[in-house]
């Protein structure tokens, strides 16, 4: 089984990427960040330096990469556009669509997958938190395509894992001490009691790799978060 998995070099999609090899598949990894990808390389069949943004780079990966089975898309901008859209400007707000959503578009336009498809959103495309319009805009829109992607490239499965709070290298911006405090705050309104791990989104993605009758589906894995 092969596995290619962008943003494959931290956080969820760098424990995807473990849990996967660790149950036998060959998997390739892409980032944009050398450093990270000479730190994992040794972990996984192979790990490429490609910036999800630049169609050409896209395309030329998938062109050299030919035919695969599973895909997974887990890079993103981060935390761009977040905060009351006030305060946004609209080319964070374009900045955020081009990082996630028009990416993974292009990947999947240019990827030669016969079995699955699946992307990471977020809990922020079905909640209401105040100061997350733009991640709401740009995760809604990825899971709205979900269902229509996967009537229209059947026989190839498409389903997205939505994480809610998960203690990965995307809350960098916070400082440590703040986010243990941020943390604290909303776990208390999780019906799990705890934040999440990427380990727990890397179970999701392994689940839905295997899951051969498994499409269209958005898979919260949240805590509960959008059901408290």
């Amino acid at each position: 089984m092969r596995v290619v998995i962008m943003g494959g070099t931290s956080g969820i999609g760098l424990a995807a990427a473990e849990k996967l090899t660790a149950a036998g598949a060959e998997v390739l990894v892409t980032g944009r960040d050398a450093a990270k990808l000479a730190a994992v390389k040794e972990r996984v069949a192979g790990a490429e330096q490609v910036d999800g943004t630049d169609e050409t780079a896209v395309a030329r990966f998938f062109e050299r990469v030919g035919s695969f089975d599973h895909l997974v898309l887990a890079f993103s901008p981060g935390a761009l556009g977040l905060g009351p859209l006030a305060g946004v400007s609209l080319a964070d707000i374009k900045g955020a669509f081009d990082g996630k959503l028009f990416a993974y578009l292009s990947a999947i336009l240019k990827a030669q997958v016969i079995g699955s498809v699946t992307v990471v959103s977020a809990a922020t495309a079905r909640a209401a938190a105040p100061g997350t319009v733009t991640l709401a805009a740009v995760n809604g829109a990825l899971e709205r395509i979900v269902s229509p992607l996967a009537a229209e490239l059947s026989p190839v499965r498409v389903n997205a894992v939505a994480p809610g709070a998960v203690d990965t290298p995307w809350w960098s911006f916070v400082p440590e001490e703040a986010r243990e405090g941020q943390f604290t705050e909303m776990v208390k309104d999780l019906p799990v009691k705890r934040v999440g791990k990427p380990g727990d989104l890397a179970d999701a993605i392994a689940y839905l790799i295997g899951a051969s009758y498994v499409t269209g589906t958005i898979l919260p894995v949240d805590g509960g978060f959008t059901v408290a």
